[in-house]
């Protein structure tokens, strides 16, 4: 790697952008590029020595992140930002009944596919998670939205629509990078141009999210933040793991009001 090629300092850390009232109702709350780079690594997607190799790494303390704080089997869960399915597939496999939904129809293609290999039954759809809150408000006991928030203009948005299909009581999950010195080393110099885990350009650090601002994002959508958690990627033994460090990778729960609320 040349010194070229090596991406500048991160900027000034200003605010993450925020949703204007009423934006993206109808589902265009994505950017094209991002659907188009992601689609384009559709047939490799559950390739565990692939370009989502970090992913599968990350998959198993994800899922132990949601199980630890919902009773998975029987719950109806929603899996926002879906990909290819490597979550959906493990929630489903953990007892849930899983809706999934991706704006990106390569990836959707592929996670059916694989769910007819797998023998996994999940519902996947090509459906903003903005006209699925439209549709079935108040429908599910858990949403997951991982590695999703970083990559469309408005993340808000996003949040706001998986708090309202939520059961009273339900809990939002939500993984994505925060906006430090620390994830620009590692997300983007270290796994995009060193390690080359990634493909040049997967993320742009002006879109990392600060925990202060995700939990602001969901008090604004009624929801109540229960914790943050920091998520590691370790290379060199191709695993991931829960710790307190929250200043790259990190995991977040929030629960909607309701059920319970009185006990």
């Amino acid at each position: 790697m040349t010194a070229s090629d090596t991406p500048g300092p991160p900027p000034a850390a200003g605010p993450a952008p925020q949703a204007p009232a009423g934006a993206d109702a109808h589902g265009d709350n994505f950017r094209q590029g991002e659907l188009d780079r992601f689609g384009a690594l559709a047939n490799r997607w559950w390739d565990a020595d692939g370009p989502q190799k970090a992913l599968h790494a990350l998959n198993p303390p994800r899922l132990a992140y949601v199980a630890a704080r919902v009773e998975l089997s029987g719950a109806r869960v929603l899996d926002v930002g879906c990909g290819g399915g490597l979550l959906s597939e493990a929630l489903a496999q953990a007892g849930a009944q899983v809706t999934a939904i991706d704006l990106a129809p390569d990836l959707v293609r592929i996670a059916r596919l694989h769910g007819l290999e797998s023998g996994v039954t999940v519902d996947y759809r090509v459906q903003s998670v903005e006209s699925l809150a439209d549709e079935a408000p108040a429908s599910f006991d858990a949403v997951t939205c991982m590695e999703m928030l970083e990559h469309v203009p408005h993340p808000a948005a996003i949040v706001q629509a998986c708090a309202a299909l939520l059961k009273p009581g339900g809990r939002l999950f939500v993984s994505t990078l925060n906006r430090t010195p620390a994830a620009f080393a590692l997300a983007i110099v270290g796994a995009e141009y060193v390690a080359r885990l990634l493909p040049k350009g997967t993320h742009q650090y002006r879109d990392f999210i600060r925990p202060s601002e995700l939990a602001a994002w969901m008090r604004a959508a009624g929801l109540a933040p229960e914790d943050v958690s920091g998520l590691m990627y370790e290379p060199w033994r191709n695993a991931a793991r829960l710790t307190a460090r929250t200043d790259v990778n990190y995991l977040a729960c929030a629960r909607a009001p309701g059920a319970g609320d009185a006990l």
